[in-house]
């Protein structure tokens, strides 16, 4: 089966769909997975066909203006404001990604689509072409429950009626957003145009699939969940065994008790200095030692004290079961590879998902309370980590939810979900 999967977005959106392909591929289906330039080397690194799709949206992260919008934070109505702020300079290029998806598709000419979704373009390409497609989310953002409200909106505990409704509140802004482009472009494939842009629905009304990229152990799948919606387990990569650490990583990691790491990801900042010297005041406040990783933030430390070791980045799977704690944003893959790992963690949430998964870590006992990015002080962090490095209850607690995440198989449940999506009526 020819298998197109279509991503966007920062390494955590980009990952697990590696991890998808690989366990696809092994079962002898084609693939093409299609993503920001900036992932080609990553993506071909592990013997996937690559699909080119443009950076430029991705850059304005990498902008002043994106970095604050980042260090500010916030739930869904940030995002919204600062997303209206800046739609004259991102609505060219969703347009722009919309029409590389097609090409990338028209080139390959895929029996099924799997997309991400700021692929939204994805159920029109899959019209055009006669084929199925299958949405696949690390984030349960999209399929209407009472059980918890859309992930990135702010944790209120008001009752299962605003859990759901506030599924209608966010999806009506993306169809507000979304659904202008989307009927162009079917104009502009010849498509008839649709009453109005649904995420969940083919343009015949039929129920898209979703795959929920997540752990049952981490959020229960809710019971009022339509059948066309699944959750198969983390799409993880195969284990970095045979990673090889820098010489100077593999000495600290020799040379006494294990460290804490520290990392915050794909989450570019202003000053990332100022970050880097409250992640040591901490660590040193804390009596541990620590490892701080730079990441995309470009995570700088001056004059470090002989405890704390920084690298530029190092295989999650290979570095996170040799720390004694992890304190990361708490972006879903990150999320992921420390609760796999077996270790407490502390999540320091930006935006977006991050506090969700902050929230969930907790919840299960994996962790202490989330500490937002804009409340984090030395002593804040300090106090943390001194919970997770001494609390026996917490690591056990954390031992246990990884074994038990290690013994799921997230890519081979979502490998037969996509095979049976493929294998349905044929639309050609």
């Amino acid at each position: 089966m020819k298998v197109l999967i279509l991503t966007y977005g920062s390494r955590g959106d980009v990952e697990p769909y590696v991890a998808l392909g690989l366990g696809l591929e092994a079962h002898g289906h084609d693939v093409v997975l299609a993503t920001s330039r900036r992932f080609q080397g990553f993506v071909e690194a592990h013997g996937l066909r690559f699909g080119p799709l443009s950076d430029a949206l991705l850059a304005i992260l990498d902008t002043d203006q994106g970095k604050a919008l980042l260090e500010k934070g916030g739930g869904l109505f940030q995002v919204v404001k600062s997303s209206l702020e800046m739609w004259r300079q991102l609505k060219p290029l969703q347009q722009a990604l919309i029409q590389e998806c097609w090409e990338v598709a028209r080139a390959f000419d895929p029996e099924i689509i799997v997309y991400h979704s700021k692929a939204a373009a994805a159920p029109s390409i899959a019209d055009k072409l006669g084929c199925a497609c299958v949405l696949a989310t690390p984030v349960p953002m999209h399929v209407p429950t009472r059980a918890f409200r859309f992930a990135i909106l702010p944790r209120l505990p008001l009752g299962g009626w605003v859990n759901k409704a506030s599924y209608g509140l966010t999806n009506g802004v993306v169809k507000r957003v979304f659904g202008p482009l989307i009927q162009d472009f079917r104009g502009s494939l010849d498509l008839p145009a649709i009453k109005s842009y649904e995420p969940l629905t083919r343009s015949d009304g039929s129920d898209i699939p979703v795959l929920h990229g997540f752990s049952e152990v981490v959020l229960p799948r809710p019971e009022d969940w339509p059948e066309s919606a699944h959750v198969t387990g983390y799409w993880f990569l195969p284990d970095d065994a045979d990673w090889t650490p820098p010489d100077a990583l593999a000495a600290f990691l020799a040379a006494g008790r294990p460290p804490v790491y520290v990392g915050f990801g794909s989450m570019s900042v202003r000053q990332p200095e100022t970050l880097a010297r409250l992640s040591v005041e901490a660590l040193v406040a804390a009596g541990v030692r620590g490892i701080l990783a730079s990441g995309w933030g470009a995570l700088k430390a001056e004059d470090l004290p002989e405890n704390v070791l920084l690298i530029k980045e190092a295989p999650h799977s290979w570095l996170f079961p040799k720390m004694a704690a992890i304190v990361h944003h708490g972006g879903a893959g990150t999320t992921a590879a420390a609760l796999r790992a077996g270790k407490p963690s502390l999540v320091v949430p930006f935006f977006g998902d991050q506090p969700f998964w902050g929230a969930r870590v907790h919840a299960i006992g994996a962790g202490p309370k989330p500490i937002p990015r804009g409340k984090l002080t030395a002593g804040r962090l300090a106090a943390a980590l001194r919970v997770m490095t001494q609390s026996q209850e917490m690591r056990e607690r954390a031992a246990e939810i990884g074994a038990l995440i290690s013994n799921e198989d997230g890519v081979a449940v979502a490998r037969g979900l996509i095979e049976s999506a493929g294998a349905g009526p044929a639309r050609r």
